[in-house]
């Protein structure tokens, strides 16, 4: 067993060669260039390659040909060179020296605890090496592949620094791919078994996106009083920064940037000086000082400007959005159309962008158009919609596409073109069903990737405790040997290795429960976003028939009334899409109006009426959208269509107790048996698409908020004619 590490020396010097070409130039602070930086085994003068360098910010894992890391850094810039089996070195660049870092005793120390014992077998490639290599390649492409090197890299005996190093690129992997919990629990574990500030640093960094922001700040303030780079100390009172604002203490996020924009400006590092005006413009916005955070916005705006177009089209989507959310809608068109020229460039010049969160065309179209609408210039909104949707078809964004297709329509319907209006609404519908397919396809893709991910994380937990049970027995076995003087020593060992293998196996069923509960919280948000999209649709179709069947008939006046007062309709209905609850207030305006509409299309077949019990306190119920108008039509198409005589709508609300209202849908049509036999075979093959996504959408509610809706569905009249639909509200 390995009792001492090796300490291992490391010397940092100028290259001759370097010193020789450079012939003594002076860089000035502030110029970047280029540095060579060398890693070499003492013994053997021997490259070392598996080392991971960082300068400000960017990090270099792959050498070139030669094994040097080319690295871009300036005059005061601090370089951190770490490698698994050596201590981490920092260097502070004086001028435009190469680095070469020269390790002593390497070999011996890969000799503690290796088990190589020829030495025909001691020149053998370092597995461990190449497997950690591996994944780090992999990280950002394929994950199962890079997972899989890390599972390689675990199944062997190594030191504790290479066990750290790699639950530490574990991860950095989880990190990458969003998997905040998981990255969380190895940055931790990373860090228990060797103790390193960049793995705190990003320990803090998961725990806040995790939302765990009290931990967070923990961590970070811990950070203060360690040892850091200039970078690492930016990183650290930006994370601050990130966590007050979050946390709405907006004062002390204003505090922390502030200081982190002064190691910056005293370091020169230009990337975080941008970032860090944006981020204190952001807050100041928040507090409503927007002087201050104009002034802010536009030194970030400048200095993203010279660092590279990127950069500079982020920030002018920060900066466009606060003169859009100050109503500043000339200021923000004008920006956007240059940001626009940006984006053309970069997509003209790269393939095509399908991330969500990437500044396409076809998205700052889509906002300039909407800033012309609310500036209420109709006309000129047209064709920057029309050009986003047209992006959007090219780049297969069919969010943006729905959304910009939704606001044409509406648009063409202000200005009155009603043709237009109809045609660009079909066209929505029509996205609206395709990107409910899509999404579907996604919650699948999204079910296969998680299970992928904890059937990995099972398996390198399991490697981990194979590898515990094996140390115990070691120590058991060693143990054995000294029994007679050893004894109470070997039960405490025992008890504690049982104790920390049960903690160990707590701790992991807690995380796979926990990860299992969010995502299953969501799926329900998903599919019930999804049923809210599937209903908008099934009710427009419905609509636009009544609408086609004044046309039929030549009643051009019903049918402008009905279109008018349909399109008031759907501008409310639309607005609560988003929504899983809204106001009982809002749901009982609506179902006044759309009732209405099914009246002057039906005022032979039935008179309605609508009653609310006065004593209702309206504001302290709240009720899923479009909930109510399925079963309201049904009543109305498919009960009282059908009578002889003129029928009766009653729609009637009261108080339960003070916890529960009724709401009754009670008619007096020709029953759910009479209808169901009028049906037509083809009907009769096929389900009430509303009328089961009601159910699907009440099941999904009632599981997230614990039984707030209950619906009750029976016949009005003891002749079974007639239909009463009961549904029983809880209050908020």
């Amino acid at each position: 067993m390995i009792k001492k590490m090796h300490l291992l020396f490391v010397v940092l010097f100028f290259s001759l060669s370097n010193v020789l070409s450079q012939e003594n130039i002076v860089y000035q602070k502030g110029i970047v260039f280029s540095v060579r930086v060398s890693i070499v085994d003492e013994d053997d003068r021997k490259i070392l390659k598996n080392a991971e360098i960082e300068a400000n910010g960017t990090y270099y894992s792959f050498p070139d040909v030669k094994g040097n890391f080319i690295v871009k850094a300036k005059v005061g810039d601090e370089i951190r060179v770490s490698h698994p089996d050596f201590e981490t070195v920092y260097y502070t660049l004086k001028s435009s020296e190469d680095i070469k870092v020269v390790v002593k005793d390497y070999l011996d120390a890969r000799k503690s605890y290796s088990k190589l014992k020829t030495n025909a077998k001691k020149k053998q490639i370092d597995l461990y090496l190449v497997h950690l290599d591996s994944a780090t390649f992999y990280k950002k492409k394929n994950i199962d592949k890079s997972l899989s090197f890390i599972e390689k890299a675990l199944k062997n005996k190594e030191s504790k620094k290479r066990n750290a190093a790699t639950y530490k690129l574990l991860a950095d992997i989880y990190l990458h791919w969003k998997q905040y919990d998981l990255a969380v629990y190895n940055y931790k574990l990373s860090y228990q078994i060797y103790k390193d500030v960049t793995t705190k640093n990003l320990l803090a960094e998961a725990l806040f996106l995790l939302k765990k922001y009290t931990e967070s700040e923990q961590v970070y303030q811990e950070l203060k009083d360690e040892k850091l780079s200039n970078y690492e100390r930016i990183k650290v009172f930006e994370g601050l920064g990130d966590v007050f604002f979050a946390t709405k203490n907006n004062d002390a996020s204003v505090k922390s940037y502030q200081r982190a924009l002064q190691i910056a400006n005293n370091s020169l590092i230009t990337s975080k000086i941008t970032n860090l005006n944006s981020k204190i413009a952001n807050v100041f916005a928040t507090k409503g000082e927007t002087d201050k955070a104009e002034t802010l916005f536009k030194s970030s705006l400048d200095l993203a400007e010279k660092e590279n177009p990127i950069r500079a089209l982020e920030e002018e989507e920060k900066v466009a959005d606060f003169y859009n959310t100050n109503r500043r809608f000339d200021d923000e068109i004008q920006l956007r159309k240059k940001s626009l020229i940006k984006a053309n460039k970069q997509q003209t010049s790269k393939r095509k962008s399908k991330e969500r969160d990437s500044i396409t065309s076809q998205k700052i179209n889509y906002k300039i158009g909407n800033a012309y609408i609310l500036k209420e210039d109709y006309k000129e909104a047209i064709p920057f919609l029309q050009k986003s949707i047209e992006d959007a078809g090219i780049n297969e964004d069919i969010v943006v596409k729905k959304d910009a297709t939704r606001k044409l329509s509406e648009v063409f319907a202000t200005v009155g073109d009603y043709d237009n209006a109809l045609k660009s609404y079909q066209e929505y519908v029509e996205l609206v069903d395709e990107l409910y397919i899509k999404k579907e396809q996604e919650i699948q893709q999204i079910k296969i990737f998680s299970k992928k991910i904890s059937n990995n994380q099972n398996r390198i937990s399991s490697l981990e405790k194979d590898k515990e049970l094996t140390e115990s027995k070691i120590s058991l076995a060693y143990v054995d040997q000294k029994l007679s003087e050893e004894s109470n020593q070997r039960q405490r060992l025992i008890i504690y290795s049982l104790f920390g293998g049960f903690l160990l196996m707590s701790l992991l069923v807690y995380y796979m429960y926990r990860n299992s509960k969010q995502q299953k919280m969501a799926n329900n948000l998903l599919a019930l976003k999804s049923m809210r999209s599937q209903m908008n649709p099934h009710f427009i179709f419905n609509a636009l028939n009544s609408v086609n069947s004044f046309i039929a008939v030549n009643d051009e006046r019903n049918a402008n009334r009905y279109l008018s007062e349909f399109s008031v309709l759907m501008r409310s209905v639309l607005e609560n899409s988003d929504e899983d609850f809204i106001p009982l207030i809002k749901e009982i305006e609506l179902l006044e109006l759309y009732v209405k509409l099914e009246h002057n299309r039906f005022k032979e077949k039935f008179d309605y009426e609508i009653t609310v019990d006065k004593s209702i306190n309206l504001e302290h119920f709240s009720i899923p959208p479009m909930l109510l108008q399925p079963y309201i039509e049904n009543a109305i198409w498919h009960g009282l269509r059908y009578r002889s005589e003129k029928g009766f709508l009653k729609i009637l609300i009261e108080k339960k107790d003070k916890n529960i209202v009724s709401v009754s849908i009670i008619d007096d049509g020709i029953g759910r048996k009479k209808s169901q036999e009028l049906k037509t075979k083809n009907q009769l093959k096929q389900k009430s698409k509303g009328m089961s996504t009601i159910k699907s959408r009440i099941a999904i509610l009632n599981e997230m908020y614990k039984d707030k809706v209950a619906v009750t569905i029976s016949n009005a009249l003891e002749n079974e004619e007639g239909t009463k639909v009961e549904l029983l509200l809880k209050r908020n």
